[in-house]
């Protein structure tokens, strides 16, 4: 769990946020491992989770097309999570990855009564569209 704190406190989206709330988030991760070359979501599925990658690589992209490589510490499906919709590009493994995935449920549960956690995200999400 204090692994998980330290990794979620070297992300962009929650670096800000006080250890406990991070501690809240830090309970309810899923880790996950992805072989090279395995899809994590493809374009167009319901964004119902998001993932900080721990080790390896992550491929963003649109069919051929790449939007962006992700290493440690970065965090994808972020965008759609909030909003349940459709996945703008997809998401596959350039390597063996570890991952910690957290659901929409606990996301919104987290987040109620935290503004904090709110305007952390929102900010990330405007730096990114600018």
């Amino acid at each position: 769990m204090i692994e998980r704190v330290f990794i979620l406190k070297r992300t962009e989206l929650f670096k800000g946020l006080p250890s406990d709330i991070l501690a809240s988030f830090a309970s309810h991760l899923d880790e996950i491992y992805v072989d090279a070359g395995e899809t994590i979501f493809e374009k167009g599925d319901i964004g119902k989770a998001m993932y900080v990658v721990v080790d390896g690589k992550i491929r963003i992209h649109d069919g051929d097309r790449e939007i962006e490589v992700l290493g440690c510490d970065e965090v994808f499906g972020e965008m759609t999570v909030l909003t349940a919709e459709l996945r703008s590009a997809s998401a596959t493994a350039v390597e063996e990855s570890r991952l910690l995935r957290l659901d929409q449920d606990v996301l919104y549960e987290v987040m109620a009564g935290r503004p904090a956690i709110s305007r952390a995200i929102i900010k990330v999400l405007v730096d990114r569209l600018q």
